[in-house]
């Protein structure tokens, strides 16, 4: 690796009296991979920093991990978004770093093999992943997660046309970055969760850490937002806790479906029984209709489709339950996720077709699209009911 390439990607930094020597990385990247192993020998730090929190870094080292999820409570948790989104993430990783025959993540596992080598402690830097998602889920309305995963899907089908020297490219992105970035620019709190927060959360930790000479190992894209908030105060505790519903969603959630119950109610008293008759059957269809045509997209079971239709009317109009939710489960039912898929998971998830064929993911996707579609079918629904007033 020439000298102006470790200039970039290696960085010296202060604090109070310990000196830290920040690699930024492509996270696939065979460079990268050698780069990591020979800063950590040279400087032989106190501390290696990786940019990894306590459950990636197990998911790193269980290959198996997948077997252990259980799809019900994914469901029953609300977390089927969440989980998809992870999936289409690790798949996007995945499939550049197979191009490239490196192992996703390879130079954060050589970080710590390196910091064992030469005695040093290794410490996890990064934010919990489930607390990042989550907190960029809860600032996310049902539209903006809709935009978040089509871009996702729509990114499984162009890693073919990335080159390794498009990768190294990404130096300058983090990955997440580099995959949402078109979401991004009108979606700035998913920028906000998943890099700015995490580059304050990261500079945290890493000057923190024990020790007087340190080694902290990151995406480069996370670099300049480390060093411009390295003299800055940041509040762990508060980068850690899940910021509170939004008390506007909170009312709408229960106004809405109050509100169409009141119009069908008031179709009935100013149309009377046609009318309101007409208003229902709009709302019934609308609903049902298009709850089902999105699990149908999903593939799900047939029982799961009719579980849709005729969950998506009711359900609309109960804030508590969705129909995704039904129609998710009737499908885990239905075709009962085996072994084989949770095992195949990491090999199907490289793949959109995969995606529709492994039943684990299939159920997530059975969740998605059924929500989606209820969700159309009420904006839908509305104009055509009130024209019945």
């Amino acid at each position: 690796m020439n000298d102006k390439l470790n200039s970039e990607m290696l960085h010296h930094l202060e604090y109070e009296g310990k000196t830290v020597t920040l690699v930024g990385t492509a996270h696939v990247s065979k460079d990268s991979v050698d780069l990591v192993k020979s800063v950590i020998e040279a400087v032989n730090p106190d501390t290696v920093c990786v940019e990894l929190c306590e459950s990636r870094a197990q998911s790193i080292r269980q290959k198996q991990r997948w077997q252990e999820m259980d799809i019900m409570k994914v469901i029953k948790e609300k977390k089927a978004f969440l989980l998809l989104s992870n999936l289409m993430l690790a798949s996007f990783q995945k499939r550049i770093a197979e191009r490239l025959e490196v192992a996703p993540g390879q130079e954060m596992i050589e970080a710590m093999a390196s910091a064992e080598a030469v005695g040093a402690t290794v410490c996890m830097a990064d934010r919990d992943i489930r607390t990042t998602l989550s907190r960029t889920w809860r600032s996310m309305g049902l539209w903006g997660k809709a935009k978040l995963i089509f871009q996702l899907i729509l990114s499984l089908g162009e890693v073919d046309e990335i080159s390794e020297e498009d990768v190294e490219k990404m130096k300058q992105q983090d990955m997440l970055a580099s995959i949402l970035d078109e979401v991004g620019k009108s979606m700035p709190q998913v920028r906000a969760t998943l890099i700015d927060e995490r580059d304050r959360y990261l500079t945290e930790k890493i000057r923190t850490a024990p020790g007087q000479s340190i080694v902290a190992v990151v995406g480069a894209g996370h670099v300049p937002g480390i060093k411009a908030t390295w003299n800055q105060s940041i509040d762990l505790a508060a980068l850690d806790a899940m910021p509170p519903k939004s008390q506007t969603a909170g009312f709408l959630k229960w106004f809405i479906p109050f509100c169409i119950c009141a119009m069908i109610i008031y179709g009935f008293f100013r149309g009377g029984t046609a009318a309101g008759t007409d208003m229902v059957t709009w709302w019934v269809l609308a609903n049902g209709i298009l709850a089902g045509l999105g699990a149908l997209i999903a593939l799900g079971h047939p029982l799961t489709i009719l579980s849709s239709i005729l969950a998506a009317p009711l359900t609309s109009l109960n804030p508590m339950i969705a129909a995704g939710w039904v129609s998710g489960l009737v499908e885990a039912f239905s075709r009962k996720p085996k072994v084989i898929d949770f095992e195949n998971l990491p090999t199907d998830i490289l793949s959109v077709k995969g995606f529709w064929r492994n039943k684990v993911t299939r159920v997530l996707l059975v969740v998605v699209f059924t929500n989606l579609g209820s969700a159309v079918g009420t904006f839908i629904a509305i104009p055509m009911m009130m024209k019945f007033i």
